[in-house]
């Protein structure tokens, strides 16, 4: 692999990388950051040491920020080991150590004392450290090992033997490590629920006594109204009509929001007032927000970075990422497979992009004739969980459940997110129809993709196909809404910009304009005729960047170079919406 930084990787802050507070819509003013340079071990099976240094904090050893250079392996250990010392004045009853996510298995020791841990490398985890903690200096220490591509957790597109659509395993804490300090009677979830047709939003506040507790709503600063929670803490704010304003990728307003329990405990927060269904328009199913027809154009988003791999370098990258996109035309991207850090949903909140959130796939080996051959041909088989789509082993499917259920938790109240997709082509997929249910059951303020391009079983909300090797040619079921879930995937390699010397892309062209030309094309052919002929109501193209092998980004794996002219896309994106009225 060719050593590629990013322009925010080449000025990282190495004292504090990813200063800015990790959770938006739960904020206190309690906040000590943890990330920064911490010592490791890197050991066997056997325990002996492989090596040993400094690493970056929240950069995995296998990335380049990180100042590290190897891959961890199943069955060996990483171990991190830092010092701290807590700021005057900062300890109130409880002390919480925050992980943003670590992967795969976890376990945390405060001053040689066992602080508890974690499995799977995907979800946040909280740790109550009150009594472990001394005066003055502590010491902090986490063991991680990781099965990658083996075992009963998900891992997404990381693979050992890396190459073509899968990518480098990355390793261990890729998020934010921080501290705050609360009350015992403390908050720890909001439910948010926004209810457009009833102008209220709907809240449930978690805590051990949330009776009492009071949810104030603001509009730019205009107090809205101030309401207490019931002994469920569940409760309404009314929003007036002459101060309702919805939330929408052209306009995303978001209303502040703070909640205080008896006892001291304060957070703030925000949401935005909007509504995602489906409707009937002109005789077909289709995407709406807002109660209104509303055309879903998206851009694949797989969150890898050629300096930082799942993390990105800074606030600034993400930002970057969204608004290039947003430039562009589209106001969908679709998390491909991989949930990221809060600050970037709380980017698509503030800037305005719908958010299509995959669930991380896993399970044993995929077979290729189920995931590749027979789907190309145009075949749907039957998904009862078996090994063809590498869920013999039942633990791995007790886990994606326990996973599908924690992730639809943690994202719930995210304003951009807009529709779930369980499962995507094959992978890992089985009982697509009771996972849809299941989901649904959590969360039914959004629609759902149960089978993202393949071995469609008839049901969720979407009749959902990927295209790439032959012309796109997709007919309306009536039932459903009608999406080109992924298409496209057009390669351009850009000399000094690529990682490997591999080079993978479903139509590879070597001069840029042609390649625009093609792009260009390729909408004009074949997806707005099937707007407006077919009802097609959402386009998902691939991809955002180039991905190692993957040249067929929009911009390059680095992010200097942006090979699409932003102009021309957003022309696509308004003859889309206009076609799709």
């Amino acid at each position: 692999m060719k050593k590629l930084y990013t322009p925010w990787g080449e000025r990282l802050d190495k004292a504090c990388p990813l200063p800015e507070y990790p959770r938006p819509q739960l904020r206190r003013e309690s906040y000590y950051n943890l990330n920064g340079l911490w010592e490791y071990t890197w050991q066997d099976q056997q325990g002996e040491t492989l090596g040993e240094g400094e690493i970056l904090v929240p950069f995995s050893p296998e990335s380049l920020l990180s100042g590290c250079d190897f891959q961890l392996l199943p069955g060996q250990t990483l171990r991190y080991r830092r010092s701290f010392t807590l700021p005057e004045g900062f300890r109130r009853d409880r002390v919480l150590l925050h992980f943003g996510a670590v992967d795969q298995s976890c376990r945390v020791w405060v001053n040689h004392q066992e602080a508890g841990g974690h499995e799977g490398g995907y979800l946040p985890f909280t740790l109550d450290i009150t009594e472990l903690l001394r005066e003055g200096e502590n010491l902090l220490e986490a063991a991680v090992q990781d099965a990658v591509d083996g075992g009963v957790h998900s891992y997404g597109k990381q693979r050992l033997r890396r190459g073509g659509i899968w990518y480098t395993a990355q390793s261990g804490i890729w998020q934010t490590v921080w501290m705050e300090s609360v009350p015992d009677n403390y908050i720890t979830a909001l439910e948010l629920t926004p209810d457009l047709d009833g102008g209220r939003l709907c809240w449930r506040v978690h805590a051990p006594q949330a009776q009492g507790a009071v949810v104030t709503v603001w509009k730019e600063g205009q107090l809205v109204a101030k309401n207490q929670a019931d002994e469920e803490g569940r409760g309404s704010t009314p929003i007036p009509r002459e101060l309702l304003r919805t939330w929408s990728p052209e306009d995303p307003f978001l209303y502040d929001l703070t909640v205080e329990l008896p006892g001291g405990d304060r957070v703030e927060s925000y949401f935005g007032m909007r509504k995602f269904s489906v409707m009937e328009y002109r005789g077909r199913k289709v995407l709406a927000l807002n109660n209104q027809p509303y055309f879903h154009h998206g851009v694949l988003d797989q969150g890898y970075w050629s300096d930082g791999l799942y993390t990105p370098p800074s606030d600034e990258a993400m930002i970057w990422d969204i608004q290039t996109m947003k430039d562009m035309g589209f106001n969908v991207l679709r998390k491909h497979i991989k949930i990221e850090p809060m600050r970037w949903y709380y980017h698509c909140d503030r800037l305005g992009v719908i958010v299509w959130q995959d669930m991380v796939s896993g399970g044993d080996n995929f077979r290729p004739l189920y995931t590749q051959v027979l789907p190309f041909a145009g075949f749907h088989v039957r998904d009862k969980a078996s090994g063809r789509f590498g869920r013999g082993n039942p633990a791995t499917c007790r886990q994606f459940l326990a996973d599908a259920h924690e992730t639809v938790r943690h994202l719930y109240n995210c304003v951009s997110l807009g529709l779930w997709v369980p499962f995507n082509e094959g992978w890992g997929q089985f009982d697509a129809l009771e996972v849809c249910r299941r989901v649904r059951q959590l969360d039914s303020t959004r629609p759902i993709d149960h089978a993202s391009g393949w071995h469609d079983q008839g049901g969720g909300d979407l009749k959902s196909r990927h295209v790439y090797y032959h012309r796109a040619k997709l007919k309306n079921d009536g039932r459903r809404v009608l999406a080109l879930t992924e298409f496209g995937g057009y390669s351009l390699p850009v000399p000094g910009h690529i990682s490997t010397d591999r080079k993978f892309g479903y139509r590879v062209y070597q001069d840029r304009e042609r390649w625009m030309d093609a792009v260009e094309k390729l909408y004009e052919r074949e997806v707005l005729p099937m707007v407006a002929q077919e009802g097609l109501a959402a386009a998902i193209y691939t991809q955002l960047s180039d991905v190692e092998d993957e040249i067929n980004g929009l911009v390059t794996y680095d992010r200097r170079v942006v090979k699409a002219a932003p102009e021309r896309m957003a022309a696509i994106a308004r003859s889309l919406r206009q076609e799709g009225r």
